[in-house]
């Protein structure tokens, strides 16, 4: 067993003690509400009483007891939740006081915790290029707590982003269906094919971190700008306004392509900025989800 250094104990403490308490305040009772369960469990019998719809009443129960009695259903609660986080070369940029993985690991265990409030089981998928590791789902929060530390922690092989691969592991290790948070800054392609394959078969929501340097760039003279995933090196002239603007189209042409996406195949989508607090847009998918629900 390997050792866990002090200073990720540490944050880890500290993302659960500030998430507790938005979870236990704010998102346990809209998390609740939005996902409902997927269907109705018997719970019990009770007397018949009058107005009860007649097509409820147990007729063994009413044969023996001499007496009519109805059938109680109370809705299934325990769904399965899995984290898919991004931990490319990307996620460790930051213009703001966090990096968009340190982002992920809070939002990470937010949604874990508010899904082990309501008994549901959380899993976890962290990839690059290719899937790093897999917790299966379980409940508990000592579950929730090695969940955290894992995606604060996890050292990568790969640098690079495959979406492909993520969600073909996805489809083939989770059979039942379950509700999808894939958390990542969506700076690639050629996913489209397996997103609606995924979407099908699992509530899937995307979760989209974006930095506001990624579209509006300062006045800093000439900078080299290095791509996180591949190395490769580019001077930049930031005192160019031709040459910010190109770069604020390119990037707003690639935000928006992604969400006609989602939106054209029915995938939810949340879009989060590292500079701006994270809860609003959470509990405002949450709110409108349960109102398209209804």
């Amino acid at each position: 067993m390997s050792v866990i250094p002090v200073e990720i104990l540490k944050k880890v403490k500290k993302i659960q003690i500030q998430t507790s308490r938005l979870v236990n305040d704010i998102l346990a009772g809209e998390y609740h509400s939005t996902f409902k369960g997927q269907g109705m469990e018997f719970s019990e019998v009770r007397d018949y009483v009058p107005g009860d719809d007649i097509r409820s009443i147990d007729w063994n129960v009413t044969a023996r007891m001499n007496k009519p009695y109805v059938k109680q259903f109370v809705e299934e609660r325990e769904l399965t939740v899995i984290l898919m986080v991004d931990i490319s070369g990307s996620g460790y940029y930051s213009s703001s006081r966090q990096t968009k993985n340190e982002m992920a690991a809070e939002l990470s265990s937010l949604l874990a915790l508010s899904a082990i409030q309501n008994n549901d089981k959380v899993g976890l998928i962290l990839f690059t290029d290719h899937v790093e590791t897999f917790i299966p789902p379980k409940k508990g929060k000592t579950h929730v707590l090695r969940v955290i530390r894992e995606v604060l922690s996890f050292q990568p092989e790969g640098k690079e982003t495959n979406f492909s691969s993520a969600l073909d592991f996805l489809n083939k290790a989770i059979r039942k269906r379950s509700v999808v948070f894939l958390i990542s800054d969506f700076l690639s392609s050629g996913y489209e094919k397996l997103m609606r394959v995924s979407a099908r078969k699992h509530d899937l929501i995307c979760v989209s971190l974006s930095d506001r340097r990624e579209k509006e760039m300062p006045d800093l003279g000439l900078v080299h700008l290095q791509d996180a995933e591949t190395g490769e090196l580019l001077l930049f002239d930031t005192s160019d306004p031709k040459s910010r603007a190109a770069l604020q189209v390119l990037y707003s042409r690639d935000r928006r392509n992604t969400s006609e996406f989602l939106s054209n195949h029915g995938i939810d989508q949340i879009e989060i900025h590292t500079h701006e607090p994270y809860v609003k847009p959470l509990v405002g998918f949450f709110r409108s989800r349960e109102r398209w629900m209804r």
